[in-house]
């Protein structure tokens, strides 16, 4: 069976999608085209036209399964870590910078503008849903006084900030470290009682 036979049938779509990870992870933003990643999976160069109105609609669906791989990473995280809130919150972040440090090209392309500015039903969604796991753990902790999600409007800031400077080589301090020093970013919050 040929390359072109076995994505005849459906499953096109998600091998382009998987060689356009690969591709960027590899070689950046710069060397994705819809050209590319066709000769990767091995179809005609008109075949990702059929799924892709152009590199913009490629690289927003390219987001949106990088927002799915950045959620199970930050929820397997969260879930290895002991049961209290605390833990539980460091645990999520380790997973948040894990993702940031393990998949840097994919981490600058689902926060960049062109692809919110063009973002679908798709994106938003898995979007939301990496947001719901950060709202869910955040929601482990009393509220601040600014309200429900204030908490993990913080918590991001932060984490994403830190992971920016590491991913920038802006942090010197802790550049020699192999563990984050997440205990020294992420202020104490009171965990709730029932």
């Amino acid at each position: 069976m040929t390359t072109q036979t076995r994505h005849h049938h459906g499953n096109l779509r998600p091998a382009l999608i998987s060689a356009g990870i690969d591709i960027l992870e590899a070689e950046g933003i710069s060397g994705l085209s819809l050209r590319k990643i066709a000769v990767r999976v091995g179809v005609s160069h008109a075949a990702p036209a059929h799924h892709f109105d152009g590199k913009i609609a490629l690289l927003v669906a390219i987001a949106a399964e990088g927002f799915l791989i950045f959620s199970q990473m930050m929820e397997e995280s969260r879930d290895k870590a002991a049961a209290d809130p605390r833990s539980k919150l460091i645990g999520l972040c380790q997973g948040y910078l894990g993702f940031a440090a393990q998949h840097e090209a994919l981490f600058e392309l689902i926060f960049s503008t062109d692809v919110k500015n063009h973002a679908d039903e798709n994106l938003e969604k898995c979007s939301m849903q990496a947001f719901q796991l950060l709202q869910e753990t955040c929601d482990l902790f009393e509220p601040s006084p600014h309200g429900n999600r204030s908490n993990a409007i913080m918590i991001w800031s932060l984490v994403h900030g830190y992971a920016c400077l590491r991913a920038n080589n802006k942090m010197v301090l802790f550049e020699n470290e192999t563990n984050t020093p997440l205990e020294m970013i992420l202020p104490q919050m009171t965990p709730k009682t029932t």
